[in-house]
Order: C-alpha cells, then sequence, then structure tokens
C-alpha cells in the first residue's frame, strides 16, 4: 500500500481551498473583530425602526453569495496577494470605526475585508462574480447624519403633501402643518422611519434585489424598472403613511402607535414589491409589444 504525501494533497486539491488553508488565521482574526459588532447591531441600531432594514439586507446577501457561489468556484480563479491591500485598508476602516465611534466604517470595513479574503483565497475572478452581494451589502451601512438630515425632511414634506391631499380628495378632514397632519382631532407627525433617506435606499435595495433576482434580457427593461424605483419607493411611503393616517382616524391613537412600530414596515414593504412586481409586468407588455411592432 502506497501513501500519499501530505503535499501533494495540498497540490491536487482545488485552488480555493489551498488559499483557505493559508488564510484561516485571517478568517478566524474577522471572526474575532466582528462578532463584537454583530453583537452591537443586533442589541443597536438595528432595533430601531429606521435601521430595521439592516438584518433583511445581510441576510439576501448572504443569500445571494451562496446562490453564486459554484458559479464563483467554476471561474476558476487564482489566489492574488493584492487581496492583502484590501486587508489593510479594512483593517485601518476597522480601527478608525471603533476607535472614534463611526459606524459607518465599522460596518463598511467588514464588507471590505470579506472582499480581502475572497480575493486571497480565490482570486479577483471570484470577486468580479460575487461583485453584486458585495455592493449589495452597502445599503445596510447607516450614513452621516449630516446627510441623512439634509435629504429627510424635504422628502417628509413632499410625502405629507401628498398624503394630504390624496386623503382630501377623499373627503377626509385633514390638514397639514409643516410635517403635521390633522385629521379629525388627532395630529400625527411623520417621522424620519416614515419617508427618511433610509428608507428610501432601502426600498432602492428592494428594487435592486428583484432586478438582480429575475435577470431580465432586455437592458430597456431593466434600465427603466431601475429608474422607476425612486418613484415607486415615495409611492410607497405615501401609502404608508395614508394607512398609518386613517387607522388612527378610525381606530384612535394608541392603535396608530402600535401598527407603527409593529405593522407599518411591513405595509411599506408589501406595498413596494407590490408596485416593483406590476411596474415589471407593464414594462414586460410593453417591451413584448414593442419587439413584435418591430418585427412586423
Amino acid at each position: 500500500m502506497s501513501s500519499v504525501h501530505p503535499a501533494a494533497v495540498s497540490e491536487a486539491a482545488p485552488a480555493w481551498q489551498r488559499g483557505l488553508a493559508l488564510y484561516w488565521p485571517l478568517v478566524l482574526g474577522m471572526l474575532a473583530m466582528y462578532l463584537p459588532t454583530q453583537y452591537d447591531l443586533w442589541t443597536g441600531i438595528w432595533l430601531t425602526e429606521g435601521y430595521a432594514h439592516g438584518p433583511i439586507i445581510l441576510g439576501l446577501a448572504c443569500w445571494l453569495l451562496a446562490r453564486q457561489w459554484p458559479q464563483m468556484l467554476a471561474a476558476g480563479g487564482q489566489p492574488a496577494s493584492a487581496g492583502w491591500w484590501l486587508a489593510g485598508f479594512g483593517l485601518l476602516l476597522y480601527v478608525l470605526g471603533r476607535s472614534q465611534s463611526i459606524l459607518m466604517f465599522e460596518m463598511a470595513s467588514g464588507v471590505v475585508m470579506f472582499c480581502a479574503i475572497l480575493v486571497l483565497v480565490c482570486g479577483w475572478r471570484a470577486l468580479r462574480v460575487q461583485w453584486f452581494p458585495v455592493f449589495f451589502m452597502f445599503f445596510m451601512l447607516p450614513l452621516p447624519s449630516a446627510i441623512v438630515d439634509s435629504v429627510t425632511m424635504p422628502m417628509k414634506m413632499a410625502v405629507s403633501f401628498a398624503t394630504e391631499q390624496l386623503l382630501f380628495l377623499a373627503n377626509y378632514p385633514i390638514a397639514r402643518s409643516g410635517v403635521i397632519l390633522q385629521i379629525g382631532q388627532y395630529q400625527l407627525l411623520v417621522a424620519d422611519a416614515c419617508a427618511g433617506l433610509q428608507t428610501l435606499l432601502t426600498l432602492e435595495s428592494l428594487g435592486l434585489f428583484y432586478l438582480n433576482v429575475v435577470r431580465h434580457t432586455s437592458p430597456l427593461r431593466n434600465i427603466s424598472l431601475a429608474l422607476l424605483i425612486i418613484p415607486i419607493s415615495f409611492t410607497a411611503n405615501v401609502i404608508r403613511v395614508m394607512t398609518l393616517t386613517l387607522i388612527t382616524y378610525y381606530f384612535g391613537d394608541a392603535a396608530g402607535q402600535g401598527f407603527l412600530h409593529g405593522f407599518a414596515g411591513m405595509v411599506l414593504f408589501v406595498s413596494a414589491l407590490v408596485l416593483i412586481i406590476s411596474i415589471d409586468s407593464l414594462l414586460h407588455y410593453w417591451v413584448r409589444r414593442r419587439g413584435v411592432k418591430g418585427a412586423a
């Protein structure tokens, strides 16, 4: 009976297995760095309504990574030492974020470090295959408050105005002062979570996720739907605020507040998803008719 030398087994193994065997200390180090970050997120901002989309985006990104993993391995990339530069940049972001309490840097460093490990273990081809899940993860990062505040107020004003006009046309006793809606004897303040920048980015990520999953062959259809995601997001926000306003009007302030914390996010996402699928169906019908006319 002949024996096989361990080095021979290592050389015969796939490139990604050899890379993982070589860089496993980096993987363990990454876990040690980011498990405390995950704990802070799950017990901190991910419990708030404005950032409750974080776990959803992370879960969808992991699903996309697993879905494209066989394609990534089939790409046949080779480990690249240039990944150390990415690892160095990710470490710098982590040190700055953790020491200065800049959560955006700390979370972004995790994405960069994942890219570094992917390049070190599987090469640049793997990163090219997995570019969308990596890009998708950036949607869960909290933006600087200065940017959020400057964009959120005009968005809240627009959503409040649209809600007031639509309910007034439906003969409801509603009035508006800035971002405060008065319906009957109740007053409702349109909060940042109802019409803020983070909500818009969340719905934008949902639309891009839908586009990535369905993978239409028509560039016109993809571009049109991607551009329409912004008005779709605005419409979904209006539907959310209108729903909350009507529940408060019919069932009282306590019911409205309970709905806000329990089901408002669900209404938002379901509305956005229904609108995206409906618009996509209309685009499909339009592109098909355009193709039939062109063939004729």
